[in-house]
């Protein structure tokens, strides 16, 4: 799970770095969030998380604001989750996570990129079976035992646990998401969260050849660059 995590923290690095919308996938994710469980963070601990999630990545607080009033003024726009699935450049597996308020124009924008680099597009199911939907935390830490301890005793469903290079790596079902992080939080009221999200983890990764790695980028930056993605998942790994 360690290198997934990695994995996982390199594919957000870029994404991040080639996302020139991300204050506005935090806001439309806080703005959607704030609607459904209210504009509270102390009452809607999805909300909370989200919060923390925007500002490690330093979303400015304005952004964060504006979105909580939105949803608090009870005007705008009406955003449905999406995910889409299919075959990337050089045959990895991707899932591609969509906050949409227009699911025709959304589907449309992602299929002509598949047809674009010449990917498949894939029906629903076609290759989430080959992913593991989880809640995944991951803090500085060596005693994995009195972290599995702290979660036992509020009985977590814990699917793994490991520790690897001074970091814990916690992985659960995502309904166990704000249990396991109440519990390690009282575990440690000073904890870190390098990360702490509800993912998706592929069960294997695929290695994407040479000749097929510069396709396989563009595929994922054209996706980047559509405004209703919000994330991308994939189980493409390069040859090292």
């Amino acid at each position: 799970m360690g290198r997934a995590y990695q994995n996982r923290k390199e594919s957000m690095a870029k994404t991040a770095a080639a996302k020139t919308k991300v204050y506005s996938k935090y806001g439309r994710e806080i703005y959607m969030t704030a609607k459904a469980g209210g504009t509270d963070p102390s009452g809607n601990l999805s909300l909370r998380s989200l919060i923390d999630r925007a500002k490690k990545d330093q979303v400015p607080t304005h952004v964060i604001d504006k979105a909580i009033a939105k949803a608090e003024g009870g005007t705008g726009e009406d955003f449905q989750p999406a995910l889409y699935e299919g075959l990337a450049p050089g045959g990895a597996m991707v899932l591609i996570s969509a906050l949409t308020d227009n699911p025709n124009r959304t589907f449309g924008e992602i299929r002509g990129i598949f047809s674009k680099c010449k990917a498949k597009l894939g029906t629903q199911g076609s290759v989430s079976h080959s992913f593991e939907h989880c809640a995944m935390f991951v803090f500085p830490g060596e005693d994995e035992e009195a972290a599995l301890e702290a979660l036992m005793m509020a009985d977590v469903d814990v699917g793994e646990i490991e520790c690897e290079d001074g970091m814990i790596t916690v992985q659960v079902p995502p309904t166990e998401f704000f249990k396991t992080k109440t519990a390690l939080t009282e575990m440690d009221e000073n904890i870190d969260f390098e990360m702490q999200e509800i993912t998706y983890l592929p069960h294997a990764e695929h290695e994407i050849g040479a000749d097929d790695v510069e396709a396989f980028e563009r595929f994922v930056g054209l996706m980047n660059e559509l405004e209703d993605v919000q994330e991308i998942y994939h189980n493409g790994a390069y040859a090292s």
